[in-house]
């Protein structure tokens, strides 16, 4: 799916559909900037119109109208925007970024929704119109699109709610779209903003289809794969440990997390560099393509969901190749620790000591608390790398889900104000989080009485602020260090919403493509 700006007016753009916002005003929907021409083309009725179809303008309310030969487009799709925000009715009002993103993907999504086969699909004829048949339909958004943070926020969204996984689909299909955003300020800025919409969108939708994908079609190998086609795509180095020589490293964690799987673990460590870098990012993502919970097996509904396990590796794969393109002033060293926890009679066992990267010896009381194993071997190795910053990121525990919800983020971190900063910039780039105490209090229950410390507490309280204290243990010095637990938002079992579809929502790569930006341009202190 791809996005191009125009300042054409909704008066003479073709497009099978066009794209309003309403605003639920006090006294009823109210149409949202950029929705003049359309008004216009109505007769001044579009608020009429609205009302009389029961609109109320609340978030991500559709309704559709019949533009009964007044527009080209046949068909308006107005999307509610909430409850005005600073600014009250004057047309200087201020839209959340995020509200926009969201009015934008639920308009797509449900023009782009799967349809039985046979059902057609526009498809452009000789001429430039449409005829039907299976092809690309042209929808059109008349959002607010005042400046290029409005105009990057619509076209994120709009992409991302177009999205749709089609490789094991036999039956439906989804239709593709050309869209065109219409703005009021054009030029080179107005698609730059769009541009850079695409390049994040393309990233998450890597994510997304990572995530998405069978656990027999993405074991730890095929991953290793996938990450050298982006790798060579995107001008990264790239280096790929295989078992024999994660052996002869010392990487006890990934090669006992993948000791019961007859697919081989992996350590993949991607590198972008900039001439004009001062400053080196490490981020590390967990890579359990599947995690039946090793000996300490999952219940079956648990493990439903556990392709998902890998979604940290693959956001920070998704990141990594949307900073190759937007090219920001820092180096970003990428690792993926990939590993499939599965039983079997070469499986790791409770009560078993490995040794982590670097020396440190972990007794594994629980193998169902592996993500934790294979980042305290990649954390240790970040050491090589002299880093300014560590991020790491993954679906790592139950418990982030019961205290935060699907939705948002937990980050940790080994200081207050860079936690705070790390969740400001993931919740500003469109990935709610929020800032974590590691109460030291709480490290003692990973003591071990044969091994430096144990992989989990006999205690359950803190489950999520445990698991980061554990992760603490391996960070290199006084590395400032954060740690994105999104075991919750990385997977949507619920309804699709906004611009997030069931399953794989590729959660926490837009946030590691900000904390990049934010460093490289000094707004991320890293302390």
């Amino acid at each position: 799916m791809t996005i191009h700006t125009s300042e054409t007016s909704a008066r003479d753009l073709e497009a099978d559909a066009l794209i309003v916002g309403v605003v639920q005003a006090a006294d009823g929907p109210r149409p949202a900037p950029g929705s003049a021409d359309v008004d216009d083309a109505l007769g001044g009725t579009l608020t009429d119109l609205l009302t009389a179809l029961d609109a109320t303008g609340r978030a991500e309310e559709i309704t559709k109208i019949p533009a009964a030969g007044q527009l080209p487009a046949p068909v308006i799709v107005a999307v509610g925007l909430g409850a005005p925000g600073a600014g009250g009715s004057s047309p200087d009002e201020q839209f959340d970024p995020e509200t926009l993103r969201r009015a934008a993907g639920a308009a797509v999504r449900v023009l782009t929704a799967a349809r039985p086969a046979g059902l057609a699909a526009p498809q452009e004829d000789g001429g430039g119109g449409h005829v039907p048949g299976n092809g690309k339909r042209r929808i059109a958004l008349a959002l607010p699109a005042r400046d290029t943070a409005e105009i990057e926020a619509v076209a994120i969204g709009a992409l991302l709610g177009g999205y749709a996984f089609r490789r094991y689909r036999t039956t439906g299909v989804s239709t593709d779209a050309a869209l065109t955003l219409l703005t009021a300020t054009g030029g080179a800025e107005a698609q730059a903003a769009a541009d850079r919409a695409q390049i994040l969108a393309d990233a998450v939708t890597l994510v997304r289809d990572l995530v998405n994908t069978g656990p027999s079609d993405l074991v730890p190998v095929t991953f290793a794969a996938e990450a050298e086609r982006v790798a060579a795509a995107c001008g990264l180095r790239i280096e790929v440990l295989d078992e024999a020589e994660l052996a002869a490293g010392g990487y006890g964690g990934i090669l006992g997390v993948g000791q019961g799987s007859v697919h081989p673990p992996r350590l993949v460590r991607l590198e972008y560099s900039h001439p004009d870098a001062t400053r080196t990012l490490v981020l590390a993502g967990k890579g359990i393509t599947f995690d039946s919970g090793g000996l300490s097996l999952k219940p079956p509904k648990s493990m439903e969901w556990m392709k998902s396990d890998m979604g940290g590796a693959a956001a920070v794969l998704g990141a990594l190749q949307a900073i190759s393109v937007l090219r920001p002033a820092v180096n970003v060293v990428g690792y993926l620790p990939l590993a499939e926890n599965m039983p079997s009679g070469s499986a790791q066992r409770p009560s078993d000591v490995i040794t982590i990267h670097g020396g440190k010896t972990v007794e594994v009381l629980n193998t169902d608390a592996e993500g934790r194993l294979v980042l305290a071997d990649t954390l240790a190795r970040a050491a090589d790398d002299s880093p300014d910053l560590i991020i790491d990121v993954a679906t790592l525990t139950g418990a982030q889900l019961v205290a935060l919800g699907p939705r948002v983020a937990g980050v940790m971190a080994n200081g207050d104000a860079l936690a705070a900063e790390v969740a400001a910039a993931s919740t500003g780039a469109g990935e709610a989080a929020w800032a974590m105490p590691l109460p030291g209090e709480l490290r003692k229950g990973l003591d071990s009485a044969v091994a430096d410390l144990a992989n989990v507490s006999a205690d359950r309280s803190g489950g999520m602020l445990v698991a980061g204290l554990f992760l603490r243990e391996f960070v290199p010095g006084d590395v400032p260090w954060a740690h994105l637990d999104i075991a919750g938002p990385s997977f949507n079992e619920s309804d699709a919403y906004g611009y997030t579809p069931r399953g794989g929502t590729g959660a926490a790569t837009r946030a590691l493509v900000r904390i990049a930006e934010d460093l490289a341009d000094g707004k991320l202190t890293a302390k």
